[in-house]
């Protein structure tokens, strides 16, 4: 098709289901690996970028379901434990945005042996400002082989600054602040709307203060209308996390999948005994 003609005349009504955002549902399916609680994510659009994350999920070994529902799908993910924090080059290279799981697996595990994007490739690393934020927070990071190797033995609330604003970046380092002690402060963090989402969440969800008794049900933010960029874009972003675990939850923060029909349930190949069904 070389060109769409439009013809005018006559105003615009009616009502569209939109669907989610895979900006939005692919940190929060990362962001699963922080809990060992079952998660239920609802309204996840249905394209290839989501099933790659679920493949990288399972490798990782956790449990999944998915079912296609009529507006987008319903994902439940437990990941009780994990038996390899490793994110292989063969499925990282697939999809950049794989390097999401290095933040939780290290919060949560203490350690994650996570692919670069680019494998072996000499140049500028292109996630250089997830590893300085994570050094921060304590991490050790090391690399061979392609691999980046990052250690902790519990993080610790820190400030780190971001050079240049970077959407994965700040979404990494607020995953592995929710387990870190102490306070986490970003400045010239990302302002996207799903970041703006996962702070709500985090005043919600600090360390100690998940909700045992059901899983976690959250629908994916509906996709972008607009872009805005500019000065604005710049603020502190803050996580109190040892309050949360003291049970203090009273203070505000600081600063794929194939096309089938409604019902229909597709399982993952995890090792978790976690009782999905």
């Amino acid at each position: 098709m070389d060109k769409f003609r439009i013809i005018g005349g006559r105003p615009l009504e009616g009502r569209v289901a939109i669907s989610g955002a895979k900006n939005a549902a692919l940190p929060a399916m990362t962001a699963a690996l922080l809990t060992d609680q079952r998660v239920v994510l609802h309204n996840i659009p249905r394209v290839r970028d989501i099933g790659t994350l679920r493949n990288l999920l399972e490798d990782l070994g956790v449990d999944s379901a998915v079912t296609h529902e009529v507006h987008g799908n319903r994902v439940e993910i437990a990941s009780p434990q994990l038996l390899n924090p490793v994110a292989p080059y063969e499925l990282v290279k697939q999809m950049r945005a794989s390097v999401l799981v290095l933040g939780p697996l290290l919060a949560r595990f203490g350690q994650a042996r996570v692919s670069l994007p680019g494998g072996c490739a000499i140049g500028v690393r292109p996630i250089n400002l997830h590893l300085e934020g994570l050094k921060k927070l304590g991490a050790s990071i090391s690399f061979d082989h392609g691999y980046v190797n990052a250690r902790a033995n519990g993080l610790h609330g820190a400030e780190f600054r971001f050079d240049t604003i970077s959407v994965t970046g700040t979404e990494n380092l607020m995953m592995a602040a929710t387990l870190a002690d102490g306070v986490t402060v970003l400045e010239n963090a990302a302002r996207e709307p799903e970041i703006q989402a996962k702070q709500d969440g985090g005043e919600d969800r600090g360390r100690g203060g998940i909700d045992n008794s059901n899983p976690r049900r959250h629908p994916a933010t509906r996709r972008r209308t607009h872009h805005h960029s500019g000065p604005h874009r710049s603020r502190d972003i803050s996580h109190r996390c040892g309050d949360y675990r003291r049970g203090n939850m009273g203070g505000p923060l600081q600063s794929g999948a194939p096309r089938c029909g409604p019902g229909s349930t597709e399982r993952g190949r995890g090792t978790n005994k976690s009782g999905l069904q």
